[in-house]
């Protein structure tokens, strides 16, 4: 009856006939239970074969004599199931229970001859899947080319997206399990690994236009395949790259003639870098689900563009001063930021560029100067915003990069208790009346604090020469041994005006205040009396007096003659008249990098001795690599540098040369 039925037709009527014969075969069996459970038994148990259950038999019987009559007329069963699958994936609607039903009677099929109980795929597999997954790998192979010979490459992403779903519903809804892999793994190849190159080289356009959908599923597609992502990687890397530089080309198209690298602003250069990281990030996370590759090809891109730019030049110290130059701007007292949280938030930004810069030695220094002028003018937005900071780097690069800091906070606290009892001691020995000049003290250790003690012999004026004199003894009688060296350019005064209508407070450094009491005793100087008066050198001084005749405090009408002007007038009571010198904040810039030199000579020279140590012998080219990768994470050696080190060492007797080898060298205890 089978001969004559085609496609759906035959499929009816074989499914119907299994649902009969089965049920008829159930009941048989139940009948011969006992046949089964002891003559069956006893005969296949001393290895008698071709003896079957009742209903083993049955199926036996339906494989011989029915379902290979109809399977080796080409394949008709399972062609006729491969029909209706190509139906379904053409939008025509099927009767899923009828392939289910049809399929699951290739699984009862798979008997095994040794053990009847024990189910086989081969049948299935041999009269089913192997047709089912050809038929697939042709058909997608077709639609695949054709498709993408008339749609975008967006297009392509959804329509790929879609059928691969469907598949895995396919074998949810009417197959068995096992062959999920197989099926899924050639739609894959397919469908993805055939057309990959054709992404790739679409993932550019993508990016370029912020497609964020279809990146997500460029990434969830090309993620199925072996290296289908590293060419993405790579992209996306160059991508950021780019980006970065660009905005901070931008940036500097302002300024900079004649190609050197423009000067440009630490906030403006610091947002810019932050801006390029934070859009990339969130597309990292958003359309790549945080992948660490693409995590890793961000930081790289990161690490580029953030310490070798058009605002860097060559200079490999620019980004650590620039970003170390904003992080002092956000601590100040004056900071633009409104709330607690978003300095918090605004720190924690400036870590994620720290995260990226190679000379963080180059960060700490910039960073321990300005702390130290936060500190002595009184000016930190507020101690738990800078204990904050200080926490991030201590977490980012360990406690000896912060000891210094640290150590900061402790000197200004002391100090205050030392101004305390300094005031204590000279009330209970002094009268009232010689104690009119109010005075407090920061006593610092040297080797924690970046200053530099001014070159000139200033002379101190009389007017604040006892109160100095009273605070030397009392500081040498407290610490017998420890020599104090007074830092006059850092030092801050307030002088009350006696000689107009209103009585202004001058808030001015120690040097202003140093020409300005002169006239108490006269009402002009020339710039050579004051030079003789103050001993202050004659680069700093005619920047001292600029800044009083600016204000109109003196007034210079005559060449190098200076007279106290006495109309004078501001609104405001207090004047600051304080203001940074020009030759100050350019040396302040050379100073640190001066330091910065100093310092990596002495860790290289300790790196290479810590190295040796722990090594007691090591080839030259190895004791380089080595030094190398210790000290990377804090700024990057060069080599001529290792070399020189390694010199010094062999001169001081740290290490000695292995006779007779130049390039081996042993560590001498």
């Amino acid at each position: 009856a089978s001969d004559n039925l085609q496609d759906e037709a035959l499929l009816r009527y074989y499914a119907k006939e299994w649902d009969r014969y089965t049920t008829g075969a159930n009941y048989i069996n139940r009948l011969f239970t006992y046949l089964n459970r002891h003559w069956v038994k006893r005969e296949k148990d001393e290895g008698r074969k071709g003896v079957y259950t009742v209903y083993t038999l049955a199926l036996v019987q339906w494989k011989q004599n029915f379902f290979l009559h109809i399977q080796n007329k080409n394949q008709k069963l399972a062609n006729a199931v491969l029909r209706l699958i190509e139906n379904q994936r053409n939008g025509e609607t099927i009767d899923v229970g009828l392939v289910k039903k049809v399929v699951d009677s290739f699984v009862s099929l798979g008997l095994d001859d040794s053990d009847s109980n024990k189910a086989t795929f081969d049948v299935y597999k041999e009269h089913f899947e192997t047709p089912f997954i050809n038929a697939t790998e042709k058909y997608y192979k077709h639609e695949s080319e054709s498709f993408l010979a008339e749609n975008s490459i967006s297009e392509y992403l959804k329509k790929a997206e879609e059928r691969l779903k469907e598949e895995e519903d396919r074998v949810e809804r009417y197959m068995n399990s096992i062959t999920r892999k197989t099926l899924v793994g050639k739609c894959e190849a397919v469908l993805i690994r055939e057309h990959a190159e054709a992404m790739w080289e679409d993932f550019q356009n993508l990016l370029d236009f912020d497609k964020d959908e279809d990146l997500q599923r460029m990434y969830a597609l090309l993620a199925r395949i072996p290296e289908g992502l590293e060419p993405l990687r790579k992209k996306f890397e160059e991508h950021v790259k780019k980006a970065g530089l660009a905005a901070v080309a931008k940036l500097t198209q302002a300024a900079g003639e004649g190609g050197a690298p423009a000067e440009v602003e630490p906030k403006a250069y610091v947002d810019a870098l932050l801006e390029v990281h934070a859009k990339n990030q969130e597309t990292v996370n958003r359309s790549f689900k945080g992948e660490a590759g693409f995590v890793a090809s961000l930081d790289r891109a990161c690490k580029d563009f953030v310490n070798k730019n058009a605002a860097t030049g060559t200079s490999s110290t620019k980004s650590p001063e620039l970003l170390a130059k904003h992080a002092d701007a956000l601590l100040r007292k004056n900071n633009k930021v409104g709330e607690d949280n978003d300095l918090e938030d605004a720190l924690n930004k400036v870590m994620i560029l720290f995260k990226y810069i190679e000379d963080k030695d180059v960060f700490q220094t910039f960073y321990t100067t300005k702390l130290s002028k936060r500190l002595i003018h009184g000016v930190s937005a507020s101690d738990e915003a800078e204990a904050s900071m200080i926490a991030k780097l201590k977490e980012a690069c360990g406690f000896e990069y912060t000891n210094k800091l640290q150590r900061m906070f402790t000197d200004m606290s002391l100090s205050k208790d030392l101004t305390d009892n300094f005031k204590e001691k000279m009330a209970q020995t002094h009268d009232e009346s010689e104690l009119d000049i109010s005075f407090s003290v920061m006593v610092l250790g040297t080797n924690f604090w970046p200053l530099t003690a001014p070159t000139d012999k200033f002379v101190i004026p009389k007017d604040i020469l006892p109160t100095y004199e009273r605070f030397t003894r009392y500081y040498g009688q407290k610490h017998q041994g420890r020599k104090l060296t007074w830092l006059w350019n850092y030092s801050k005064n307030e002088l009350r005006t006696g000689y107009l209508k209103e009585k202004y407070i001058l808030t001015c450094s120690s040097y202003q205040m140093a020409v300005l009491v002169q006239y108490n005793d006269h009402d002009t100087l020339s710039l050579d009396e004051l030079l003789e008066a103050t001993g202050i050198s004659k680069e700093i001084l005619v920047q001292v007096l600029g800044v009083l005749v600016k204000a109109k405090i003196l007034i210079n009408e005559e060449q190098d003659q200076y007279d106290l002007n006495p109309s004078y007038k501001s609104k405001k009571i207090r004047v600051n008249l304080n203001l940074p010198i020009k030759a100050e904040v350019k040396a302040e810039s050379a100073d640190v990098l001066k330091t910065v030199d100093e310092d990596r000579k002495y860790v290289i020279q300790a790196t290479i001795v810590r190295v040796m140590k722990a090594r007691k012998q090591m080839k030259n080219q190895q004791l380089i690599q080595e030094v190398i990768a210790q000290i990377s994470q804090r700024f990057t050696p060069r080599v001529p540098d290792i070399k020189k080190a390694i010199d010094t060492l062999l001169e001081k007797e740290y290490i000695e040369r292995v006779e007779g080898q130049r390039d081996l060298f042993n560590y001498v205890a």
